[in-house]
């Protein structure tokens, strides 16, 4: 297969990327994936443990920073987003959630049909190989023969048991599959770990796909689409100092993240027509939607010092980082080969909440994702944020130069529920910290302190520490065809232009309960059948545990 033309041209190697590749070329179709980062090869990314250094480096980072955010104190937040084979599932913290079955029914009533959770649970099941390492969980709901392995950590450390035990000592459930019949609970993280290594999109689905024939890498910056007569022909690339042209014979998907395909898509005249014109760009589809709808989710570290020295803060030098190491290298075993999020939880902020808006992800020890420990020594924390958030934001262009980065403005905290929400999360963690399980390791609160207790003092520290967790989204949403703040219909085809798909995390109508790599996957293997021309898998007939009035009667 020449390099310069396919059937199917797919821009970026990341998550839905990969999976759209591997299910295309199983097929037996010709395609070639573009992609502007380098390798995924090396301990920095593959070992699970060192998940802090990737998204903080260059190589493989867009570097991307967002617009000063009004709401946070002008503060510019970082916003990671995968520059290498693999896309952010190579430098992401490899923690593994579908999303709740009431986000996918929000998404079809809001015009993504055929994309509620019976819809898309067949191809949650079609991706996954489950290991559930004995923990409980039903295996029906799950995966048995798919390209993703998803494991569970050991959980040696006391910590993580004591954490669903106060949670459970709180008032909430126990759940022994957040990713089966009952999100909601506390319970066991899962991770995208397989034998001790990240099991990124492209260990599981491009690396398998180019073992093909007929599916080819290409390594190279897109700078748009090319589009004759209204239709989609192929895409313009930079690559070894030249520019040049990957010729798509029936269509051309992109698959380069919430922040850059929205980009693509308006370097090559789709997006809104007054912001296009305004950079001197031909208008060759008047999508207001391009852009529109980011949503992220925010989480603040709630952390405490502990009473026993029997955190992850001992391993926090050079020396033990690197016995760690050294093990993972030749073994890949020990604390090296997990993301060391382990125990988790879903819970409702408060009562007439139809289903979990809050999520916990639980770490042994105090430190940051940039690698900086808490001064305190030996400590755990939760990261805890809303789930749903109002606020919208978008991403515009700078200018007409490929080369620049966009604008990138989530409008963080711009409505009240958003400050009533966050409080809430900071009080109930509390609140599961407080419950005897933890009483034998907690000594103090780090942070927020155990000074701020009034609403205003609060919402001065969100101001000040409230971070990204890495899930923009949304910003060419699905929807139907007469919709005119969509981007995309049901079928992932760009509207307006034929030949044109976009599969990733953009589409997502509204974002899902928890991290994004899994629904991310999800979206690559229902786009592939979608392309295909296949009729989709039958929907499930399961239902999930849901219970509305679960926190108002038991709390």
């Amino acid at each position: 297969m020449t390099q310069k033309s396919a059937q199917y041209v797919i821009v970026g190697a990341g998550s839905a990327g990969c999976a759209m590749a591997y299910r295309l070329a199983e097929a037996g179709k010709s395609v070639i994936v573009v992609e502007f980062g380098g390798t995924d090869a090396g301990p920095f990314i593959q070992m699970p443990a060192a998940l802090s250094y990737p998204m903080n480096m260059s190589r493989y980072d867009w570097g991307y920073l967002s617009e000063p955010e009004p709401h946070l104190g002008n503060r510019r937040l970082v916003c990671p987003r995968g520059k290498v084979v693999g896309g952010s599932s190579s430098i992401n913290g490899m923690v593994y959630v579908r999303g709740h079955a009431r986000d996918f029914d929000h998404w079809a009533e809001v015009g993504a049909d055929g994309w509620g959770y019976a819809d898309v649970l067949p191809y949650f099941k079609r991706m996954e190989t489950w290991h559930d390492g004995g923990h409980g969980g039903d295996p029906t709901w799950r995966g048995s023969d798919g390209p993703l392995h998803v494991t569970r950590g050991p959980r040696t450390n006391p910590l993580f048991h004591a954490f669903v035990d106060a949670g459970r000592q709180a008032g909430y459930p126990v759940t022994g599959d957040y990713n089966g019949e009952q999100q909601e609970g506390f319970g066991p993280f899962e991770q995208t770990v397989w034998k001790g290594r990240r099991w990124s999109a492209a260990n599981a689905y491009l690396k398998p796909a180019l073992r093909h024939d007929n599916c080819a890498l290409v390594r190279g910056f897109v700078r748009r689409v090319v589009i004759e007569q209204g239709r989609a022909t192929g895409v313009e690339i930079d690559r070894g100092g030249k520019t040049e042209v990957i010729t798509a014979q029936k269509e051309v998907i992109i698959a380069a993240s919430s922040i850059n395909s929205p980009k693509l898509l308006m370097l090559s005249g789709i997006g809104p027509a007054a912001d296009l014109r305004d950079h001197g760009i031909e208008v060759i589809a008047d999508r207001p939607g391009v852009g529109a709808n980011l949503q992220d989710h925010l989480e603040v570290y709630v952390q405490y010092a502990s009473k026993q020295p029997i955190t992850l803060y001992r391993y926090w030098n050079l020396f033990w980082k690197g016995v760690i190491g050294a093990q993972w290298l030749f073994s890949k075993t020990g604390l090296g080969a997990s993301n060391n999020f382990e125990s988790c939880g879903f819970i409702r902020s408060r009562a007439g909440i139809d289903y979990p808006d809050i999520q916990f992800h639980f770490l042994p020890i105090a430190v940051r994702y940039d690698g900086q420990a808490a001064a305190e020594g030996h400590g755990f924390q939760a990261h805890v944020g809303p789930m749903r958030s109002p606020s919208r934001g978008a991403v515009t262009l700078a200018s007409a130069d490929p080369a620049e980065a966009p604008k990138i403005r989530f409008n963080y905290m711009s409505t009240e529920q958003d400050w009533q929400d966050f409080r809430q999360c900071i009080r109930l963690t509390r609140e599961i910290f407080e419950q005897d399980a933890m009483m034998p390791f907690v000594k103090h609160e780090i942070q927020p302190g155990n000074a701020l207790q009034s609403d205003d003092e609060i919402d001065s520290f969100i101001r000040e520490h409230a971070e990204s967790a890495y899930h923009p989204c949304g910003t060419c949403r699905m929807g139907r065809a007469d919709d005119p703040g969509a981007v995309v219909d049901p079928e992932t085809r760009v509207i307006g232009v034929d030949g044109l798909r976009v599969a990733d995390s953009s589409i997502f109508p509204r974002i899902t309960n928890g991290n994004l790599n899994a629904p991310s996957i999800m979206v690559g293997e229902k786009a592939a059948d979608h392309i295909l021309g296949r009729t989709p898998l039958a929907p499930a007939n399961d239902q999930p545990w849901l219970h509305p009035d679960w926190q108002h009667s038991q709390r």
